[in-house]
């Protein structure tokens, strides 16, 4: 899988393409090769892990290039584009299904509205790292509202599963408050206390003399927040992104060496374990489409399901009201749109979820449902990626870019004549 993956990536680089879009694209050969034992292997607890561990440890190293600071500037439009980034796909979504599956019961049509409004921030922070855009208000923007939307998405996902499991009928105000009490708790909790103890913690490492201690506690700290992200019934790759959002210049001060920032010194021990392990996890999601399970309703559910899934993420960039980036430009919102769409490994936990959800001892997602939702997850995964890289390359590409590539050069001549 990783060789493979590799092989895919370096084929859609060359392609002038994410590399992401490659190891995806091998995934579903993979998955669909009549080998035997092969796609059971790949849901095995090993390749889980394998596969769980470089999701984590790709957010946690987003969250390295991520401040604090920076992410606080862009709250506001953020929020109001992960609002906007579950409203809309869970409308269309619900549409949608009751247009193609009109005899089915409500909680089928709530689940694949609730699946739409996912957010993939591992595919998209893969492309916008590989694309050196880390450093946009748009990238500040769409990784602080896939968070928000992953937080909503989930209390939505646990509220709809509470509909399904009681045949149709709301859960008690009770829930509903708990459960939403419970995730927006954790990240609260995480950005503040969780600053404040990792602080400390650093302070004691920083006394030790093995050798790469910040890089061995700094993925300690992202595996506990993980883990705690998910006994809180949140995503863990929420807690991944937070522990890395955590680890500024002043939290790995003690580490510091003359003027190098002790984050890059992370980075470094955390890079090389996110390029073995992350492509095993997008392998891994190809794998899990199966094109035999499409059959005739199902492709056409998962063709509408596409166009909706398309259309209502691209309308959550409507969120952002002015703003611009250090160019001078205005903050775009197709980029935003563009970086919302993929659903990724979030999407797929929906569509598991719903899988799994047996009231009465029936499936509440049939084989040729659940099949159309996986095939949509995987389409959005796929478009995105070549449309932001491409509209990211437009960007660089405008006369403010050009501006501003001109000043900084202009600004650093001196120190490089000095």
């Amino acid at each position: 899988m990783i060789l493979t993956a590799k092989l895919g990536g370096e084929a859609a680089l060359r392609l002038r393409q994410p590399a992401v879009l490659g190891e995806l694209a091998c995934g579903v050969v993979l998955g669909n090769l009549p080998f035997a034992g092969l796609s059971e292997l790949a849901q095995g607890p090993a390749i889980s892990f394998a596969a769980e561990l470089g999701v984590m440890l790709l957010l946690f190293q987003v969250g390295l290039e991520s401040s604090i600071r920076e992410m606080a500037k862009v709250a506001s439009r953020a929020g109001a584009v992960a609002v906007l980034g579950v409203i809309f796909p869970s409308v269309l979504g619900i549409g949608a299904s009751i247009l193609c599956l009109p005899a089915a019961p409500m909680p089928v049509h709530l689940f694949i509205g609730a699946t739409m409004c996912a957010t993939s921030v591992g595919v998209t922070a893969s492309v916008l790292l590989n694309a050196g855009a880390l450093d946009t208000d748009e990238a500040r923007i769409i990784l602080g509202a896939a968070v928000i939307d992953d937080v909503l998405g989930l209390i939505v996902l646990a509220i709809v599963s509470a509909v399904a499991m009681t045949g149709g009928g709301m859960p008690e105000v009770g829930t509903l408050a708990r459960i939403t009490a419970t995730a927006f708790a954790f990240v609260v909790g995480a950005l503040v206390l969780g600053l404040w103890a990792f602080r400390r913690v650093l302070r004691v490492a920083a006394v030790l003399r093995a050798p790469h201690v910040l890089g061995a506690v700094s993925v300690a700290a992202c595996l506990f927040f993980a883990g705690s992200s998910a006994a809180a019934g949140l995503a863990a790759i929420v807690g991944a992104y937070a522990a890395g959002l955590l680890l500024d210049d002043v939290t790995v001060a003690p580490f510091t060496d003359e003027k190098t920032s002790g984050v890059r010194k992370v980075e470094t021990f955390v890079g090389p374990i996110v390029a073995v392990f992350s492509p095993v996890f997008f392998v891994r999601t190809g794998m899990n489409v199966k094109l035999g399970g499409l059959d005739g309703s199902a492709i056409i559910l998962a063709l509408v399901l596409v166009v909706t899934a398309v259309v209502g993420k691209l309308a959550s960039g409507l969120g952002v009201r002015g703003g611009t980036n250090r160019d001078g430009s205005k903050v775009d919102r197709l980029t935003i749109g563009l970086g919302m769409m993929p659903r990724g490994e979030v999407g797929l936990i929906f569509a598991d979820a719903g899988a799994r959800i047996a009231p009465g001892g029936t499936p509440l997602l049939s084989p040729g449902i659940y099949a159309a939702l996986v095939a949509a997850v995987f389409a959005t995964t796929l478009i995105a990626p070549p449309a932001l890289s491409a509209r990211l390359r437009a960007r660089r590409r405008s006369p403010h870019a050009a501006v501003a590539e001109t000043h900084d050069k202009t600004e650093t001549a001196p120190n490089e004549s000095a």
